[in-house]
């Protein structure tokens, strides 16, 4: 008798907005260098960079260029007339300060920005300037972090607290016979352990153990703190060219206590502003002296936060890449370019990145039968090269 199967294992739903489209917010305290580090990373002066709090007010929005050595070397096979590289949609978002949750300062109009994006870059600033003044006197990061995150988490135990009081008085007269009644039930259970997550265990619900259809339930709360966060520390350029700060250690050990996981990157907003006036050859030059830009490990970052991959489609007249969520299925991706790649949707010829570089030519991966034809099933691969068949 043949063995049993062993059953598959259970995909695990992803938390957050299920969509292609998602975007990054930059949170912190005021004047941080949130607005300035906005406008280096994507090369504008939207962003109000002011030496006093509420400088930036509305949200202001960049889509920023995913830095892919995979892409250049794509452009350099097939040298196409247009190139299309990822992109990561990044906002500007104003100070937050004590007391945001309960409306203090611009905080509820901050926080509904917040909750309007899908992941965050926490800026914390670890430099002294006597000249940008910090809005509770003075530097200190750990109490900035603290704030930042006392403020998320009291907000949504309040959303919580009301989203649960209105499915508890809805749900007084449910049975247990029904399967819409049991459903009801179970989704009380649920935000119930959100709100013990986020009370009683002191935890943001991103860092909560959550089954696959817990995590439906907590995914329609839209949560802020269910949105992963990557911490940039913001140091003096003196600091970060010799990598030292007396307050790097101490940042990342909070991290570890407080949000285990999460990604700490050291950056200097004034090396970045410095770098940014230079021109190609003396950018070069400053690099080599140790100066590095750390904007693209930044944005690479951001964009793996999100659970974002790519895939490409190549020619000589355009190479793209295309931005979706980790999981996502073929007939999926394909609807990303165009609806009608998805709704008749045939097949996908398939070959990785890895498959082309090694043998040099499309011609030569299908001589060596590394092309692959696949279906509705198939589940994309960060990097895969993708040519869509569909139905007339």
């Amino acid at each position: 008798m043949p063995p049993k199967k062993a059953p598959a294992q259970e995909k695990k739903v992803l938390l957050g907005r299920p969509s292609n489209n998602l975007k990054i917010g930059i949170v912190g305290l005021p004047n941080v260098g949130k607005s300035s580090f906005f406008n280096v990373l994507s090369d504008t002066d939207l962003g109000k960079a002011a030496n006093f709090p509420y400088a930036t007010i509305n949200p202001e929005e960049a889509r920023i260029p995913v830095p892919d050595a995979r892409f250049e070397w794509l452009c350099d096979l097939y040298k196409p007339a247009s190139r299309v590289p990822a992109f990561l949609t990044c906002i500007d978002i104003a100070g937050l300060t004590a007391g945001a949750s309960t409306g203090a300062g611009l905080g509820n109009s901050f926080l509904s920005h917040v909750r309007a994006v899908d992941g965050i870059f926490q800026v914390v600033r670890a430099f002294d300037d006597a000249e940008v003044i910090h809005v509770e006197g003075d530097v200190d990061p750990l109490r900035d972090m603290e704030i930042i995150q006392t403020e998320l988490r009291l907000k949504d135990i309040e959303w919580v607290e009301k989203h649960l009081d209105g499915l508890k008085r809805s749900g007084r007269s449910l049975g247990n016979t029904s399967l819409a009644d049991r459903a009801r039930k179970e989704e009380i259970a649920t935000v119930e352990k959100v709100l013990k997550t986020l009370t009683v265990e002191n935890k943001d619900a991103r860092k909560g153990d959550w089954t696959n259809k817990e995590i439906e339930v907590v995914n329609s709360l839209s949560l802020l703190t269910a949105k992963p966060v990557t911490y940039l520390v913001n140091l003096s350029e003196k600091d970060y060219v010799r990598k030292k700060n007396k307050w790097l250690p101490k940042i990342k050990a909070w991290i570890d206590a407080n949000n285990p996981g999460d990604p700490l990157i050291p950056f200097s907003v004034a090396l970045e502003e410095r770098l940014s006036h230079l021109g190609e050859d003396e950018k070069a030059e400053a690099q080599k002296e140790g100066a590095q830009s750390g904007l693209g490990k930044i944005t690479q970052a951001g964009y793996a936060s999100l659970d974002l991959i790519r895939y490409f489609t190549c020619g000589p007249d355009e190479v793209r890449a295309w931005t979706i969520r980790r999981g996502t299925k073929a007939p999926q991706a394909a609807g990303v370019i165009h609806s009608d790649f998805e709704n008749k949707f045939v097949c996908g010829e398939i070959m990785s990145y890895d498959d082309l570089k090694e043998h040099g030519s499309e011609g030569a991966v299908k001589a060596a039968g590394k092309l692959r034809q696949q279906g509705k099933p198939y589940e994309m691969v960060d990097g895969d090269i993708a040519y869509w068949k569909a139905g007339a």
